[in-house]
């Protein structure tokens, strides 16, 4: 008798801003693959958006609209930095469940 697959947090929500998972018996497929990709360039974005969010903050003329709306973004980078973490960590088993953050 094989185990149960365990379930995939996916990058990306459902319409109500549910989390999404994957249920699948095999590696792979076109909904994991769409989903490492997604995955990936969130992380790429965040990076960047840090390199970014340093240079605002050594700028003295920076002005508080400009950092309230860098706090938006870097909110919702750190955001989808957990929810790939979560995944991951789940996937390799180091997670017995995805934590619920309440996002």
């Amino acid at each position: 008798m094989s185990t149960p697959p365990t379930p995939r947090l996916l990058p990306w929500t459902g319409p109500e801003g549910k989390p999404c998972y994957l249920l699948t018996d095999r590696d792979g497929g076109p909904v994991s693959d769409r989903a490492d990709q997604v995955e990936a360039i969130q992380l790429k974005m965040t990076v960047g958006l840090l390199d970014h969010a340093q240079a605002l903050i050594d700028d003295p003329a920076v002005d508080v609209r400009q950092l309230r709306f860098l706090s938006a973004q870097l909110s919702a980078a750190l955001r989808d930095a957990v929810r790939v973490a979560q995944s991951r960590g789940a996937l390799s088993g180091s997670v017995d469940a995805p934590l619920d953050l309440g996002f």
